[in-house]
């Protein structure tokens, strides 16, 4: 087998002859010692005969200059001794080279010879305890050992390159062939008085290579570095764990670092050793668990992964996981990468943090990029995403998890490369591109985000170095019960390090806006989907995990102080006091709030879409199911989900939630959105329920686009839902009544809330500068004329802004197309009162004219 070159280097390949030269000129020093050979020839057998102690395995050959009587008597004695060995032994050969290195290392007059008397004590040949525990992936120091090191009597030079013919050492002026030890190990020993600047000339089968040696170099991290990760405390722990091209010591190439404290062992395997790990062994960077190695000549694009010893001696090859890039699954090779993106949205960032997201319009539209439209990359999506987007009217995108996973029917929900934009739509770059085009589109961006589990791919995170690491140790807590994942061991603080640079690296280094944590209850209950005897209570007999309390509260702090206008919001589905309250804040309960800026509102989702779900003739009997969120409206920050979540595993699309036929579908439909869009909370749609898809979304093929296609017979149906969304979404934008004040009480008020005779609920909701808005939602299908609706008196008169029924959304176009006056009338505790037309199934809004 030929290997690849190692490393083009600045020198031209060429043949060893064809560097050889002159011996060079003489110096004094170089001048006693031939004189002195000249002087002891007679001498030469003795000294051969003596060499049979500890130095009998090298022969080493003075760099300078010698006579042609003093060459015969060297070379006699050099075959006398190779044709006592029993292996072929290699001379080390001191030549004059024709060959210019350009590193910042001393020319050919600075090799400086050792002195003659000077005892070479030391044999230059790997001792046979290191050699075996080389090649057997257990060396936790390789650079003490390979590499150029001084000892008694000069430099001894070790070279461990599997396959190699024979290793060369270059330096200055001069080439030293090395000795050939056996099983890719080559050595031998100069008379210098210090390391030199060097090179190796490594030859192959068909092929010469040129190369720097991987073990000359000092450790690529600082001891803050270490300290800050053994604390756990590295906020930008991707700078210095995993593949990092690089210049180190005057040399490019590529710095390989992992954590792996149970590792007896860890090399790096990749296309540029053709997945042989022998010769790139790491070391061991003491207590800290981080095992490092800077290869020098190789960059962006070559793929590798770790080889791991186990403890108990077996070997596992794991991607890294910190991979910035990853190759398109099923393949599992890491990437080494680097970003040269260049951001133009400078404005947008700055802008961004003007105003928290709570007090801020903040309509979301919800997708997932690989089947928004099947086939699209990062940049072509970039060309047609932010214009879709914007044009109805959504302030942000949700993107599903967009970190690299396995299997697509995970969604991206079991990630097994937390830094790394899944390869199936582009590179890290293009994912950049994409966010940076809705930013300058005027659109936010959120990440859905996964730090509660991760799967058991035996190429990935599960028992990573062989013992459990990134799962927690104890088997009951990290099997996670419903996905057949792991769950982290969040009370481990390097586990926590690496989740919570995973959270800053994501809004720093793609700019997102703003991270939807997945699975909150998940991780905060000890015995979250587990039967009693299956969890063990925390340390004062309560099923809270202090350790996740810990991290998530840790996560948010470090976000929201390091990213200025990012905002975390929680998928947490119980009733956990403080989930939205500031960390150093306690609640009743005797914790610290979390620290998100807002919570998803599941219990409105479930009790407003069972409500929708029964017949209009029914709804009086769960009339409270659509009141009783604002029961609790203002507990938390809170974000009203329709997620893929419900449309989905037989839940059925939104529209096709609804009862009855298609018409009174589509009029339910368009009533719930004009309620959701008017009730307190931010909003969340995901993609295709904006046109009223009928079929569950499938990610294989994503929206059913074809709905909207001008030569469908029911396309005028699917459009007018989209335009009311796109409606609904302008006058909320331009509306600070539906979302100025939405976490304050004072924002809102009932007009009607107990109408269950009639499906009938009202309410104000009010700006800063106490400006109202009124809507009036009716879930009956009649129509009403003449509906008393109470209001305040100092406002002249109402104008109609939003009715789901117009014509123009595919309804029965009942409307109230003239301002309404209040009459002096008292009604529902106000005293005045407006007479209202209700269309049917219908939702409308009305402001101050």
């Amino acid at each position: 087998m030929t290997p690849r070159p190692e490393s083009s280097g600045p020198f031209p390949e060429q043949p060893a002859e064809q560097r050889r030269a002159e011996p060079p000129v003489p110096t004094p020093a170089r001048k006693k010692a031939a004189a002195k050979e000249a002087h002891e020839k007679k001498a030469v057998a003795e000294k051969a005969a003596a060499k049979k102690s500890a130095v009998k395995k090298t022969v080493v050959k003075k760099t300078a200059a010698k006579s042609p009587a003093t060459k015969a008597a060297t070379k006699k004695a050099a075959a006398k001794k190779t044709a006592a060995k029993k292996t072929p032994a290699k001379k080390a050969v001191a030549r004059k080279t024709a060959v210019r290195d350009t590193t910042a290392a001393p020319g050919p007059a600075a090799v400086q010879s050792a002195p003659p008397e000077m005892e070479i004590a030391v044999s230059p040949a790997m001792d046979a305890a290191d050699r075996e525990r080389l090649l057997g992936g257990t060396h936790h120091a390789p650079h003490s050992v390979l590499g150029a090191h001084p000892v008694p009597g000069g430099v001894v030079f070790r070279v461990l390159k599997p396959y190699a013919l024979a290793v060369t050492v270059v330096s200055g002026g001069l080439t030293v062939e090395l000795h050939d030890d056996g099983d890719g190990f080559f050595s031998g020993l100069l008379p210098l008085r210090e390391v030199p600047a060097y090179r190796l000339l490594v030859r192959y089968e068909e092929t010469v290579q040129e190369t720097e040696d991987a073990y000359r170099f000092l450790p690529t991290l600082g001891e803050l570095d270490l300290h800050l990760m053994g604390e756990g405390r590295h906020e930008e722990l991707w700078t210095v764990l995993g593949a990092h091209p690089m210049t180190h010591q005057g040399v490019r190439g590529t710095r390989f670092s992992v954590w792996a404290p149970n590792a007896r062992g860890v090399r790096v395997a990749g296309t540029f050793n053709f997945w042989d790990a022998t010769a790139h062994p790491m070391r061991s960077l003491g207590a800290t668990g981080v095992w490092e190695l800077f290869v020098p000549g190789i960059g962006e694009g070559e793929l590798y992964k770790f080889e791991i010893t186990r403890p108990d001696g077996s070997k596992t090859m794991r991607a890294d996981p910190l991979a910035r890039r990853t190759e398109v699954p099923p393949a599992t090779s890491s990437i080494v990468t680097s970003s040269r993106y260049e951001w133009g949205d400078a404005e947008w960032l700055e802008r961004r943090a003007e105003v928290p997201a709570h007090r801020a319009p903040f309509s979301v539209y919800e997708l997932h990029l690989a089947s928004w439209r099947p086939g699209l990359t990062y940049r072509q999506l970039a060309e047609q995403l932010p214009a879709y987007v914007k044009d109805l009217g959504f302030t942000h995108v949700e993107l599903m998890p967009v970190a690299e996973h396995p299997f697509g029917g995970s969604w991206g929900y079991q990630v097994t490369g937390f830094y790394a934009p899944t390869a199936r739509l582009g590179t890290p770059d293009d994912f950049r591109y994409l966010v940076d085009a809705l930013h300058r589109a005027g659109i936010g961006v959120l990440m859905d985000w996964v730090p509660a589990h991760f799967p058991r791919d035996e190429w990935a995170l599960a028992e990573f170095d062989g013992r459990p690491l990134y799962e927690h140790e104890d088997p009951l807590r990290a099997a996670h019960p419903d996905w057949g994942t792991l769950e982290f061991d969040f009370g481990r603080r390097e586990v926590r390090n690496f989740l919570v640079a995973n959270a800053l690296y994501w809004c720093e280094e793609f700019h997102i806006d703003g991270l939807r944590v997945d699975a909150v209850a998940s991780m905060l209950y000890l015995d979250y989907s587990r039967e009693p005897g299956q969890w063990t209570p925390n340390e004062h007999g309560g099923r809270e995990n202090l350790d996740a309390v810990a991290f998530l509260q840790e996560m948010n702090a470090t976000v929201y102080r390091r990213v200025p206008g990012v905002v975390t919001i929680a998928e947490e589905s119980t009733a956990w006091d403080g989930v939205t309250r500031a960390t150093h804040h306690k609640g009743p309960s005797g914790f610290g709030g979390l620290g998100f800026g807002l919570k998803w509102n599941m219990g409105w989702m479930h009790d407003t879409l069972q409500y929708m779900s029964h017949e209009p003739v029914h709804r009086r009997y769960h009339h409270g199911e659509m009141t009783f969120s604002m029961v609790y409206a203002y507990s938390e920050n809170y974000v009203l989900p329709i997620s893929h979540d419900e449309v989905v595993h037989g839940k059925r699309s939104l529209v096709s939630k609804m009862p009855g036929d298609w018409w009174q579908q589509r009029a339910d439909l368009r009533a719930y959105l004009g309620f959701m869009w008017a009730h307190p909370g931010k909003q969340l749609l995901f993609m295709g329920q904006e046109f009223a898809q009928g079929a569950e979304w499938s990610e294989a093929h994503g929206p059913d686009w074809w709905l909207l296609d001008p030569h469908y017979g029911a396309e005028a149906d699917h459009r007018g839902v989209r335009d009311l969304v796109r409606d609904l979404n302008t006058v909320y934008g331009h509306t600070p009544a539906l979302w100025q004040r939405d976490t304050e009480p004072d924002g809102f008020r009932w007009v009607t809330g107990d109408a269950a005779e009639d499906n009938v609920l009202a309410f104000l909701r009010y700006d800063g500068d106490g400006s109202p808005l009124l809507a009036v939602c009716h879930f009956a299908p009649v129509v009403r004329h003449d509906y008393r609706i109470g209001v305040p008196d100092d406002v002249p008169a109402w104008h109609e802004v939003v009715n789901t029924d117009a014509g123009r959304y595919g309804g029965g176009d009942i409307t109230n197309p003239d301002p309404v006056k209040p009459e002096p009338q008292g009604r529902h505790g106000f005293p005045a009162s407006v007479r209202l037309t209700l269309p049917p199934l219908a939702t409308v809004w009305l402001r101050p004219a």
